[in-house]
Formats: C-alpha cells, sequence, structure tokens
C-alpha cells in the first residue's frame, strides 16, 4: 500500500472526525440542560437562584466533586451518585407524604394498585417540565418543595455533623465537617437538586429526560429509551462487520515471516553514544519509579476506605488525608508518572534519530526537569488544600481542587503543565529538526513522530476550555477531550512510533514496513477513537444523536485491539530472534503485556461498558474501573515501564543486566493486576449491575447494598492482587535505583557485542 494514500486517508480522517466531534460539541452547548434563574415553589418562596446552583458547583468541586460519589455517573466508586440518590429520596418522600395523605399508610404498605397509581401521579409531577424559557422561572409544586427541605437537611447533616449520621458518613468515606459553612451547603444541594431535576424532567417536544432517562429508576418512570436500545444493537453489528473487514485486510497483507538471517549479528545500538541531554533523562525516571510507589500507596488506601471508611487498619487518616484527597492522588499521580516516561522516552530518542545535539539542550532538559516537579508538588497540595476547604471558590479553582476526574489540579497547574508540554514540543522539535531536513527512509516515520508530538501538547490544552462556572455539560465535553483523546489517543500514537524507531533502529523492523503499518493503525484507530469520544457523554446532558454517534464509533474502537495478539506474538519473536536482541528481553515483554492489555482491559473490559444499554446499568460501577485500571495501568503504564527499561538499556548499554528482580516485577504486577480485576473488582462490578437492573442506579451504590457482607468479603479480596502488585512495583524500584547503584548490573560481565 502506496504510503500516499495512507497520508491522504490519515489526513482525510483527522478533518471528517473533529469536523463532527466539532459540530456535535456545538449542538451539546445548544441543547444543554438549562439552568433556571429561579427555582420557585407554587406558594411563592424561592429555593435557589441560578447563581446558588452555579456557585453550588464549585462548592462540590472544592470537596472533591468527582472524588466523592457521582454526579451523572462520572466519579469515585465510593459514596452514592448523588443526582440518583437526590432523585430516589425525593420520589419517595413525595410517595410517602401523598400515601400518608390519602391513605393513612406508608407507600411501602400499600397494596400494587395503590401504589401504581400514585406513581403515575410521581411520574407526571416529576417528568413534566416546568421550566420557563422566557422568564427563566423553574415553578415545582409545594410537595416537591417540603421533599427538597427533608433531602437538604439530610445532606447539610451528612457533609457537616449531624451524629446521627456518622456510620452514614463512615460507609461513604466522608469526614465529618467536609463542608464547614451552612451557606456553602445550601449552595451545593442547590447544584446537587438541579442535576438530579435534568436527569428526570424531559426535554421539550419529547418523552426523554435531558440525560437521555438515566439514571435507571422505574419509580421515576426512568427506563431505556428506544435508541438505547436500538444503538446497541447497531454498534454490535458494527463491530462484527469492522472485525472482518480488519481480518479480510491483515489476510491480504500478512508480513513475511522473520527471517533471522537478515537480523545483524551484533546489537546496532551498541555503538550509540547518549549524549548530554540523553544522559539527562535519567533523573525522570527515577522521579518515575518514585511516583509509581507513591500511587500504589495511595491505591491501597484508597481502596481500603471501602472496608473502613474513617481509616487505614485502625489508623485515623480521613482527618488529614480524606477519601477525596488519596484518591486525587492516586489518579493524578498514575498520569503524571506515565506522562513523565513518555516525555523523557521522547527526550532520549530525539538526538538519537537526528545523531545531533542541539546547543543548550541538556540544559532545557534540566529545567524542565525541575518545572515538572514543581508542578507536581504543588498541584498536590494544593488539591490537598481544597478538599481540606482551606480556600475560597476562586482561589480553589485556580490553585485547588477542580473536582473533575483526571483533571483534578488547578487551572494554574493546568497552564504550566501546559507551558511545560510546550517546551518539551520545542525540544523535540530542536533534537529532529536535522534529521527531517534529511532526505531518508527516515522522514515520513519522523513526521509521524513530530504530529503525535505536537498533538500531545495541543491536546491537553483542551482542558482550558472551561471556566470556574462553566455549564456541566460543557466542562464534561472537553474534559473527555483531554482524558480520552489527550491520554488514549495521541499518547497511544506517539508511544506506536516511539516503539516502531527503536526496533527500526535495532534492525529488527523494516523503515518501510513500519511506517506504512504505523500509518494505517492510526487510521484505523482514531477513525473510532475521535467520534468515539461520544461514549461518554451519553448521559451528562446531551443530545439523543451523541448515543448514536458514541455507539457506532467506539464499536469500531474495540476493532484494532481484536488483533492485538498479532502484535504480541510478533514482539515474542523478536526478543528471541537472537542472542543479542534476549538482551532486551525485558523491556519487550513490557510491550508484550501492553498487548495483552489492550485485547484484555481495553478490548474486552472497555466493550463490556461502552454499549448505551450496557452503561445505561453501569455507569458509575465498579464494572468502569475494571476497564480504568486494566486500559490506564495494563496499557499506559506497561507501556511506560517498557520505554523507561529501553532507554534504562540504552543508558548501561555495555554492562549485563541482572533480571531476576525485574522477572519478579514484571510477572509480579501483571499476575497482581489481574487478580486485583477478577477477584474483586468484576465480581463487584457484576453484583452492581444485577443490583441497578432490579432496583436502580441508587441502590446499586447504597450503604443498605454495599455494606452487605458479600459485598464486603469481595472487596476485601482485593487485598491479594493489591499486595502482588505492590510488591511487584517495589522490586521494579529496586531493580531502577541499582542500575544506578550497582546491584543490577554485572559489570564484570559485558553484553555480548
Amino acid at each position: 500500500m502506496k504510503t500516499k494514500k495512507l497520508w491522504f486517508g490519515f489526513i482525510s480522517i483527522l478533518v471528517v472526525c473533529f469536523g463532527v466531534l466539532g459540530f456535535y460539541g456545538h449542538e451539546i452547548y445548544r441543547e444543554k440542560p438549562p439552568i433556571p434563574e429561579k427555582v420557585v415553589a407554587d406558594n411563592g418562596t424561592v429555593l435557589f437562584t441560578a447563581q446558588q446552583i452555579k456557585d453550588g458547583q464549585n462548592v462540590w468541586q472544592s470537596i472533591g466533586g468527582q472524588e466523592v460519589g457521582t454526579v451523572w455517573g462520572h466519579g469515585a466508586y465510593l459514596a452514592p451518585d448523588w443526582s440518583a440518590d437526590w432523585l430516589h429520596k425525593e420520589a419517595m418522600f413525595i410517595l410517602d407524604s401523598w400515601a400518608q395523605k390519602d391513605y393513612a399508610s406508608s407507600y411501602r404498605k400499600l397494596s400494587a394498585e395503590q401504589q401504581a397509581a400514585l406513581k403515575v401521579r410521581l411520574q407526571k409531577m416529576l417528568r413534566t417540565n416546568t421550566y420557563d424559557s422566557n422568564t427563566g422561572i423553574l415553578k415545582i409544586s409545594d410537595e416537591r418543595a417540603a421533599a427538597i427541605k427533608y433531602i437538604s437537611a439530610h445532606y447539610a447533616g451528612l457533609f457537616m455533623d449531624n451524629p446521627a449520621l456518622d456510620k452514614e458518613r463512615s460507609n461513604y468515606a466522608i469526614p465529618a465537617n467536609s463542608i464547614k459553612d451552612a451557606v456553602r451547603m445550601h449552595e451545593m444541594n442547590a447544584f446537587f437538586f438541579w442535576a438530579a431535576w435534568a436527569c428526570v424532567t424531559e426535554r421539550p417536544g419529547s418523552a426523554i429526560s435531558y440525560t437521555n432517562n438515566w439514571p435507571p429508576d422505574e419509580t421515576i418512570g426512568n427506563t431505556p429509551s428506544p435508541g438505547i436500545n436500538l444503538w446497541t444493537g447497531f454498534s454490535v453489528i458494527m463491530l462484527l462487520v469492522a472485525i472482518g473487514l480488519l481480518a479480510y485486510y491483515y489476510a491480504q497483507n500478512k508480513s513475511d515471516e522473520l527471517d533471522k538471517s537478515l537480523l545483524p549479528k551484533n546489537d546496532p545500538l551498541v555503538g550509540l553514544n547518549p549524549t548530554a541531554s540523553m544522559k539527562a533523562t535519567l533523573k525522570y525516571f527515577w522521579i518515575v519509579v518514585a511516583l509509581i510507589l507513591v500511587q500504589v500507596l495511595m491505591g491501597v488506601i484508597t481502596a481500603h476506605y471501602g472496608v473502613e471508611g474513617k481509616g487505614f487498619y485502625g489508623l485515623r487518616l480521613d482527618a488529614i488525608l480524606p477519601y477525596a484527597a488519596s484518591r486525587t492522588w492516586h489518579i493524578q499521580l498514575a498520569i503524571f508518572w506515565i506522562a513523565t516516561s513518555w516525555l523523557a522516552t521522547g527526550l532520549y530518542i530525539a538526538p538519537a534519530v537526528s545523531g545531533i545535539e542541539p546547543k543548550y539542550q541538556r540544559l532545557g532538559v534540566n529545567f524542565l526537569f525541575f518545572a515538572l516537579l514543581i508542578i507536581v508538588a504543588g498541584s498536590l497540595a494544593g488539591e490537598w488544600m481544597g478538599i481540606m476547604q482551606k480556600m475560597g471558590l476562586v482561589q480553589n479553582f485556580w490553585f485547588g481542587h477542580q473536582g473533575y476526574e483526571y483533571v483534578d489540579l488547578g487551572r494554574f497547574w493546568q497552564i504550566f503543565l501546559f507551558i511545560g508540554l510546550v517546551i518539551w514540543l520545542i525540544l523535540m522539535f530542536r533534537a529532529l529538526l536535522p534529521a527531517l531536513r534529511k532526505p531518508s527512509e527516515n522522514r515520513q516515520l519522523l513526521f509521524m513522530f513530530l504530529i503525535a508530538s505536537i498533538a500531545i501538547a495541543a491536546f491537553y490544552g483542551a482542558g482550558l476550555m472551561w471556566g470556574q462556572q462553566t455549564h456541566l455539560s460543557i466542562a464534561e465535553y472537553w474534559r473527555w477531550w483531554v482524558v480520552h483523546l489527550w491520554v488514549e489517543g495521541f499518547f497511544e500514537v506517539f508511544a506506536t512510533v516511539v516503539a516502531a524507531f527503536l526496533f527500526v533502529r535495532m534492525g529488527l523492523l523494516n523503515i518501510r514496513y513500519a511506517t506504512t503499518g504505523i500509518l494505517f493503525s492510526t487510521i484505523v484507530y482514531l477513525s473510532g477513537g475521535i467520534i468515539g469520544t461520544f461514549h461518554h457523554l451519553y448521559f451528562s446532558g446531551t443530545p439523543t444523536a451523541v448515543i448514536a454517534l458514541g455507539a457506532t464509533f467506539s464499536a469500531l474502537e474495540v476493532v484494532p485491539l481484536v488483533f492485538m495478539g498479532f502484535e504480541a506474538y510478533h514482539n515474542l519473536r523478536i526478543s528471541r530472534a537472537t542472542l543479542w536482541v534476549t538482551t532486551y528481553k525485558w523491556p519487550i515483554y513490557f510491550l508484550i503485556s501492553v498487548s495483552f492489555w489492550n485485547l484484555v482491559g481495553a478490548g474486552l473490559f472497555g466493550f463490556l461498558i461502552n454499549p448505551p444499554i450496557a452503561l445505561y446499568y453501569m455507569q458509575g460501577l465498579n464494572t468502569t474501573p475494571i476497564h480504568g485500571h486494566a486500559a490506564l495501568f495494563g496499557v499506559y503504564g506497561m507501556l511506560g515501564i517498557g520505554l523507561m527499561l529501553f532507554v534504562l538499556k540504552g543508558l548501561t548499554q555495555k554492562y549485563e543486566w541482572k533480571d531476576r528482580t525485574i522477572s519478579f516485577a514484571f510477572w509480579s504486577m501483571n499476575i497482581g493486576l489481574l487478580l486485583m480485576l477478577l477477584l474483586s473488582l468484576l465480581p463487584v462490578g457484576i453484583l452492581q449491575t444485577i443490583a441497578s437492573i432490579k432496583h436502580g442506579m441508587w441502590y446499586a451504590r447504597s450503604a443498605d447494598f454495599m455494606q452487605q457482607p458479600e459485598m464486603q468479603t469481595l472487596r476485601w479480596l482485593r487485598v491479594v492482587g493489591d499486595t502482588i502488585f505492590a510488591f511487584g512495583a517495589l522490586a521494579l524500584a529496586w531493580f531502577v535505583v541499582g542500575l544506578k547503584t550497582g546491584w543490577s548490573i554485572n559489570k564484570e560481565h559485558k553484553e555480548n557485542q
């Protein structure tokens, strides 16, 4: 296949797909759930104002936002989804008040016929849209106003210091006085009410709510819409068709068998003398292993909060390190160390490719290193201060906790990191420029490398597209540009190009085959991945067309992952090709594990939750972190470690590695991660899904369900996988440190050349 056609396809995919993403982004702006200027009861009482709802969103963000339960299904897996919980409490309060008034009995004691009559009446009240777009006023009944007063008092006691709710606080790992001010509490209740109102109120001219009838709750009439079922079936058909077409392509373009006689007799990288800037990347990897260890520790603490809501094996931590803080740090540290590893690999590879060290390159690498340290330390400290309510709402937005999962860091730190990525891009471009100017077979692969580098710097800027009080639907739209397109999209392209470069430089992969392979795989991945971003936005106040597009194209995302076994097999054969290649065994093995986790974590567990009908019942349950852990650590984490080991191999080229420790690290981390998923997260997620289908999302996340003995046992079983994984992380750190101190290398025996 000629590369010109592939380049045309690549450019066409970018233009068309981003055009669709942009158009429907405008539609999301246009059709987002309205924020009423006033919420007024029939008796004339003003319950909430638009400013209180917006300020309430900021209050929710300041205590951790999506790290404390969920809203519209996005966030943490401990504590309720506040939109689902509010709706169910509101519904039951109104039903009980009507039952007492009409039948002098509680709702649960009524006959089925009486309950059905009241439910029809309730659904008519809740689902009828009483918002007046001309005046901006939302009118509600006095019964609903009474329910709001009751729920507001309950939440005030939960988030503040009502002793009667101490057990519930412990079950949800919410420290007493998480909110210290009654005004802030009233504002957050205003936001929770609005988020719940959007979940049940039907769009004008439609029989579907603003969130496409999410969350599932039969009592309020939230059941799957016909479109959810239709597009689920269509997504499965698209998946099967696309797999068939790609299988045909693979059969038609099967690569030649690996001819060992054509491989280099000696390691081509032995003669590569690391430049000053390449050597300067070593300290990046020391930070990587340090952040891995802290991240694992935060993960252990965060998971344990699920069974001991106030601390860690009797040690009261919630007063100084609440669940929201430990979970925030756990996620942010993962992103920081994975990105650091990949960026450092790029800084190492660029001068190696061009063979030229630009002036002051080492200074730039060192400057960027210290800038990243400041960003990591400053953002983590700011997030903690925000959660501990030590900042005003404006200061929290800029320096504290933004409350959006994966992009929790304050706006100042976001801008700082964006500038850091631009500096990284400049350093990359300076080093690559001499090679880009030379006519060679490498140029097309170099251009892909540069495009991926530009995308990494540019697409993080999507996180700057929302402001302090941006509508939640809009903030979610842009947030997934960062999480899906930046992390899952262009970082994937960058890493694939880097891996291809390494194999080309080692003489194990033909440059022409590498170029066409990279271009083709990028086209296939981005053709589903760009518009597939919408599968995160099914129920975030978006129009129904988002479901159709998200379901169709997210199914296409899975297609290339089905064939990851070919890549794993190819890499395994490479690792055994010649004696000198076996010295790269463990870096290559980590790449093999990436293929496995791409297939299982991103492919199998990703498609488990991608179809609309599946996500309708699963969003916000433990089925999501199955995909999250397997994809984020299994794919991107293992890839980051593999790239790090390739670089470290280059920096210790003349010495033989003692591989017992790194072997233990590899198998422990992979086995531990697998056990974490299979013994705990998967069974908990399946049981939650059954509960969500039977009773509703509110019940699947409730303390009544999650604190049952069998659920607690399943959560305790996570200790098995976590412990094995933690020992693997410690072994990895020990090995990396040992490359500098000497205990991981055999200085008496040089590698075979």
